[in-house]
């Protein structure tokens, strides 16, 4: 089963549940894919809806910061909810030594000396390591390096 089934199956075992919290969360997600499909005129991948949920968590986490800066916590809750259920369908997080040990291989493979090859190097990251940890950890693990 694929993730895109996965979460259909979701949203109508939410459904038959009568949970309303969860099936609004689930189908904004399939909301938001299914703008992508649209705009991008095909159907989406695994790969695809995790860049989906990766971009909707961040939207969400932006949004808990700001609402708990002016003091909406009713709103935060909302947000930390939809974080927690888009989470469940984000592949396994690696751990700080896993990363560190995949950026030291990819910078010495990549050849790169310096700051001027950060570009390159985050791409082949961002290629390995889309939706298994944060990439601005990655990219500031990367800045240390050199």
């Amino acid at each position: 089963m694929n993730l895109r089934q996965k979460i259909t199956e979701d949203m109508k075992a939410a459904m038959r549940a009568g949970d309303t919290r969860l099936r609004d969360a689930i189908r904004l997600l399939q909301a938001n894919m299914k703008q992508r499909e649209v705009d991008e005129r095909a159907e989406l991948d695994d790969g695809a809806v995790i860049a989906v949920i990766e971009k909707m968590l961040k939207q969400r986490r932006d949004s808990i910061g700001q609402y708990e800066a002016a003091q909406r916590h009713d709103l935060a809750e909302i947000e930390k909810y939809e974080v927690n259920v888009l989470t469940t369908y984000m592949p396994k997080a690696m751990t700080e030594a896993e990363v560190e040990a995949i950026v030291a291989e990819v910078i010495s493979s990549t050849g790169a000396k310096g700051q001027q090859d950060m570009g390159k190097v985050m791409a082949v990251l961002k290629a390995k390591l889309a939706g298994r940890t944060d990439m601005a950890k990655v990219s500031a693990l990367v800045k240390g390096k050199f």
